[in-house]
């Protein structure tokens, strides 16, 4: 089996939606009062610090480096 790493992207993203299914859950229950339209600014706020993050995590590509589209298995 290929060694791959980790997709964080993907990770941070479902970990968000679980939030915000937990939050409308809990809405739904009647535990909690919130008003939804504060999930827009978070989403965008995490939306926005997932490219600045992915943007910062790329590594720069050396002079006369090839990148391969479709790797060798």
């Amino acid at each position: 089996m290929a060694k791959r790493r980790a997709d964080w992207g993907s990770l941070v993203a479902g970990l968000l939606f679980l939030g915000l299914a937990f939050a409308f859950v809990m809405r739904g229950t009647g535990d909690w009062e919130f008003n939804v339209l504060w999930v827009l600014p978070v989403l965008a706020a995490a939306v926005t610090a997932g490219l600045v993050g992915r943007a910062l995590s790329r590594r720069p590509r050396r002079p006369g480096e090839r990148t391969a589209r479709f790797p060798e298995q």
